[in-house]
């Protein structure tokens, strides 16, 4: 396959939670491609702009907000091609107690809050950016989804936690919920955009490392076939894959790139 089909040069990428740690993956595998990356995240940013990185602080929960960082992106570089929807939250490690608790006492702002980033945040990036790519009449749009929007989560790793804390811990069902959302949302959005020339898919990935606890690594990694977490630069060939002209057939798909967890 030439290389020439992921050449990514002077295409503007949106890549929404930019600065966390998958973010910053992202972004410097696009650059590399040659793409302008403009960085949405709801943190202000320290790094400074370059030729190719722009840093815009946005809610991406807040239309107003989105709409403010869209129009300054266009004056600076223009309408961009590709939006990834990767911003998203999920249960702290600090979380209180009560959020990873047993379902039926999960506290129902717990619950809006992860819907309201991780839908609701979606749902309105795609209504400002992907509006303007489909006027524009092009555009690859990226949702990224998790294992957990496919199977439920297998609470049997987290039981260390109550062995270790002695308290009750589940992982919690609005993540999941969350991004089992997203798979539709894109096929919807795949289809009422196909016309217009905007690509939305969808790349479900599995865990990272992030130096978690021993203990839990041991419970996940007895879990994977693959018999560990992924590497942080492991989905970065996905990514340009799906902004690229290598995929320029692909829409309404689930690219699913997870160690073999869900093949069990």
């Amino acid at each position: 396959m030439s290389q020439d089909l992921f050449n990514l040069q002077d295409q503007i990428v949106v890549v929404t939670g930019g600065l966390g740690q998958l973010g910053r993956q992202y972004t410097r595998a696009l650059v590399e491609h040659g793409a302008k990356v403009a960085v949405f995240d709801i943190r202000e940013a320290q790094p400074m702009e370059t030729d190719s990185v722009a840093y815009f602080q946005v809610n991406v929960a807040n239309r107003e907000s989105l709409e403010n960082a869209l129009a300054a992106l266009v004056r600076h570089w223009g309408v961009p091609h590709v939006l990834i929807n990767n911003a998203a939250i999920d249960s702290p490690p600090n979380a209180p107690s009560e959020e990873n608790g047993p379902f039926e006492t999960y506290p129902e702002q717990s619950w809006d809050r992860v819907i309201d980033v991780n839908l609701k945040g979606v749902f309105l990036c795609c209504q400002v950016i992907g509006s303007a790519m489909a006027e524009a009449g092009r555009g690859s749009i990226i949702n990224i989804a998790s294992i957990y929007g496919l199977v439920s989560p297998n609470q049997d790793i987290y039981k260390y936690r109550f062995e270790r804390d002695g308290k009750p811990f589940f992982k919690p069902v609005a993540y999941s919920v969350s991004k089992s959302g997203l798979l539709n949302f894109t096929r919807y959005l795949a289809t009422y955009w196909a016309r217009k020339g905007v690509r939305v898919n969808s790349l479900t990935l599995a865990g990272v490392f992030n130096n978690q606890d021993t203990a839990f690594l041991e419970q996940y990694h007895a879990r994977m076939p693959m018999g560990r977490m992924a590497n942080e630069d492991e989905y970065n060939g996905a990514i340009v894959f799906l902004a690229s002209k290598a995929s320029s057939y692909m829409t309404g798909s689930n690219m699913i790139i997870d160690g073999g967890w869900t093949a069990w």
